[in-house]
């Protein structure tokens, strides 16, 4: 803690941290584990969470991108706390300066110093050029090497930007996917998963057949279940995959079977089955209900 005492966090920033976090909570990782799939370290991970530094809209994105979730809702709050955090910091806490050149006391006249003042301003200047220059050649390789991420580019920070796609791999493929968490594999991220069904039961329960080519499986995403309500995915010749409302939290977020590694993804069924309902089932050729 400074001598000033800590400084009190935004309400935005406060608002993003909190949202931040229930993401993390739907993605079931860790912050270890959040810093192997991100460019972010766990530290960083921790700091973001709590509301203690902003973290950079790549990182907003980047947690999206794993929970599988359009990232409209958080960026704006980024945007808002962003607004609020530099705000804060131009009125009450300017940002450190560089400490000024070391001049010669007045009462000494040492007119030699002069020029090696003159060379190690020049130096610098040469140096923060040539910084400058590497910064915008990445960022020129970053954009000609991608064609679909533009969009998603910060120029506070093109090279987290630009490589975070690309390097990005699932945890799994093919048989290895066989019952494991899609969100934990990484194959639920954006980018990495065609929907094939979305469907709205009687009772308001959504379903959504969802299929990772790169990872080679498909598994059923779940919301609005009501208490006690099961749902459960088969293919044929594979286990079925079920998960259950089990608890007044698992009504209000996503949830997610495990993965069955399968070719044929048009061959899945979900099936919902309410608490004291009549099951409904679906299949990615069946017709929409009418609303």
């Amino acid at each position: 803690m400074s001598g000033g005492g800590e400084r009190l966090v935004p309400a935005e920033c406060g608002r993003l941290a909190a949202g931040l976090r229930e993401l993390k909570d739907r993605t079931g990782l860790s912050l270890a584990a959040l810093g192997e799939r991100t460019p972010y370290s766990k530290s960083s991970w921790e700091r973001y969470l709590n509301g203690k530094k902003l973290p950079p809209r790549q990182a907003v994105d980047a947690l999206c991108r794993l929970a599988g979730e359009p990232a409209d809702r958080l960026l704006a709050l980024w945007e808002l706390a962003e607004q609020s955090w530099s705000g804060r910091a131009a009125a009450g806490e300017p940002s450190p300066q560089p400490p000024p050149p070391v001049v010669p006391p007045p009462v000494v006249a040492e007119p030699e110093r002069r020029p090696f003042l003159v060379r190690r301003v020049l130096l610098s200047a040469a140096v923060a050029v040539l910084v400058v220059a590497g910064v915008v050649a990445a960022l020129v390789l970053a954009s000609g090497g991608s064609g679909a991420g533009g969009r998603d580019r910060d120029p506070a920070n093109p090279i987290a930007a630009a490589s975070y796609p690309q390097s990005y791999e699932p945890g799994c493929r093919g048989a290895e996917c066989e019952g494991a968490d899609p969100t934990q594999m990484g194959c639920g991220a954006q980018g990495m998963l065609v929907t094939l069904l979305q469907r709205r039961a009687a009772g308001g329960q959504r379903v959504e057949i969802r299929y990772s080519e790169k990872c080679g499986a498909v598994w059923v995403r779940s919301m609005n279940l009501r208490l006690g309500d099961h749902v459960v995915l088969t293919l044929p010749g594979a286990d079925a995959k079920e998960l259950k409302a089990a608890s007044q939290r698992d009504t209000e977020l996503y949830l997610s079977t495990a993965m069955t590694a399968t070719k044929d993804p048009e061959k899945a069924r979900v099936c919902v089955l309410p608490a004291g309902g009549s099951p409904e089932c679906f299949v990615p050729q069946s017709p929409a209900p009418r609303v």
